[in-house]
């Protein structure tokens, strides 16, 4: 019995050497979810050029043709191409490391195999609109991201009501500090808030920042991540990226 055949656009969000001339691959598909896939012969260079591995770059956004076999932990990639062909990602420091941010949190954020078209698709659109975004929303692009990304886990922070304090245990605004340390309040809190309304990365221009409350508001959402989500732990890619950005 032959192993299914499927198409579906990926995100690649680790790629380890296997091998000589192999990659393993961890990809967020679009039909499958999270799967991981051994990419042979890609870091092979010829005279024609180059090996094929940097399409395997984490954040690279592929169409795959796989072969899928229920009982199996590592699958095979039978065709690979460009879903969309990054401008500037790659080539610029400061969104390379905004890029590296997101995919690393959707790597502890997304644990299970089955597919999610709306969060693959909210993924795919924002490293898009990445590619193509202006210095300012660059910026503040790790917030935006973290802040819609916890829409699809179940975790969103309640701002119907603007209060002075937000709770970052109980993930809502409120009047009072709570009886533990995971709080923001002042002025972090007050733009957590008005960045919560933001529904476009475009938006955040709307929402001035410089780079010590952007720093805060980057580690409160940390926090509130590893709150939230079990295993969580610290983002390797913050403290790079808090560097950049300053």
């Amino acid at each position: 019995m032959s192993t299914p055949l499927h198409t579906t656009k990926a995100i690649i969000l680790r790629a380890v050497k296997y091998g000589e001339t192999s990659l393993i691959v961890s990809a967020y598909t679009e039909l499958l979810g999270l799967q991981s896939y051994i990419v042979q012969g890609v870091r092979v260079s010829s005279k024609k050029g180059s090996g094929k591995a940097n399409y395997f770059q984490p954040g690279s956004v592929l169409e795959l043709v796989v072969y899928h076999h229920e009982l199996k932990n590592l699958q095979r990639i039978k065709e690979f191409r460009w879903s969309y062909l990054y401008t500037s990602v790659f080539s610029d420091v400061v969104k390379n490391c905004v890029l590296l941010y997101m995919v690393e949190l959707l790597q502890k954020c997304i644990k299970q195999p089955e597919g999610n078209a709306d969060l693959f698709s909210f993924a795919e659109e924002a490293l898009i609109q990445l590619d193509t975004a202006d210095e300012i929303t660059t910026a503040g692009f790790p917030i935006y991201f973290s802040l819609q990304l916890a829409h699809f886990f179940g975790f969103q922070i309640n701002h119907e009501q603007q209060n002075t304090v937000l709770d970052l245990q109980e993930g809502s605004f409120v009047n009072h500090y709570p009886q533990h340390v995971y709080y923001a309040d002042g002025k972090i809190a007050e733009l957590l808030f008005e960045l919560l309304k933001v529904m476009q990365p475009s938006g955040l221009a709307e929402v001035p920042m410089n780079h010590l409350q952007r720093r805060a508001v980057l580690e409160a959402l940390e926090t509130y991540y590893a709150l939230h989500l079990s295993e969580f732990g610290k983002m390797k890619t913050l403290p790079v990226l808090q560097e950049v950005l300053s």
